[in-house]
């Protein structure tokens, strides 16, 4: 039986996902900064809202009232949505608080709400909690495989590494998800010019484009030009 697809409502993504990522399936957005992560994030939440799916967003950096600001920017109502948005914040440097929301109280949020879409954004300030490496790999594989019991598809964003910018900060991340999506900067030989630049690196269990696209931001959508040649 084929899986169900759950659409970003980018049309160019969606293509390069062969219909978009797998039902219940674990998606990391992975970019530097002021590549478009939250963005993307944000768009994905707002198709599912459209789809009328309850969407739960857990922010990790910016405030509930910037990001309400950005998604009013673009036209966005989300009083229009009523209790089938969760726009949550939460402070990555209250250690005990985190980990207790994340891993414990995540999983009944879920089922409470009947949320099918959830975001995390970032991961990477979750992973930064854990000053241990060992520690981090067991927590965040508990994390992943909890969330893979819950009825929802789960995306998360991540910082770029400062070393391998074709992975995420602590590089554990990307091993844990179904699909990986790469956002970068690709500057002009001159450097006149910068380009954004995506590539879906990986989706198990599914075909999908193996090209890199441009793609620019708009005031009120993205755009991936999934036809186009970047090189």
């Amino acid at each position: 039986m084929m899986a169900g697809r759950v659409k970003f409502g980018i049309v160019g993504l969606d293509v390069m996902l062969a219909g978009g990522l797998l039902d219940r399936s674990i998606c990391t957005i992975i970019g530097a900064y002021g590549t478009g992560k939250t963005t993307f994030a944000l768009q994905f939440a707002y198709e599912g809202l459209q789809q009328g799916e309850r969407v739960i967003y857990i922010s990790l950096k910016e405030r509930e009232e910037i990001l309400q600001a950005t998604m009013a920017q673009k036209g966005w109502k989300t009083e229009d949505f009523g209790d089938r948005f969760s726009l949550l914040r939460l402070d990555p440097t209250d250690f005990n608080l985190a980990i207790s929301s994340i891993k414990s109280e995540l999983p009944a949020l879920i089922r409470s709400t009947g949320a099918t879409r959830v975001i995390i954004d970032p991961i990477s300030l979750f992973e930064g909690i854990f000053v241990d490496e060992s520690v981090r790999r067991r927590e965040m594989f508990r994390l992943t495989e909890v969330m893979r019991d819950e009825n929802c598809t789960l995306l998360l964003t991540s910082e770029g590494g400062s070393v391998n910018r074709d992975g995420s900060t602590h590089g554990l991340v990307e091993c844990l998800s179904d699909t990986v999506i790469l956002l970068r900067y690709v500057r002009s030989p001159g450097f006149t010019e910068v380009h954004l630049t995506i590539e879906v690196a990986k989706m198990r269990r599914s075909a999908h484009s193996r090209e890199i696209k441009p793609f620019d931001i708009l005031q009120d959508e993205i755009v991936v030009y999934s036809e186009a040649s970047l090189f």
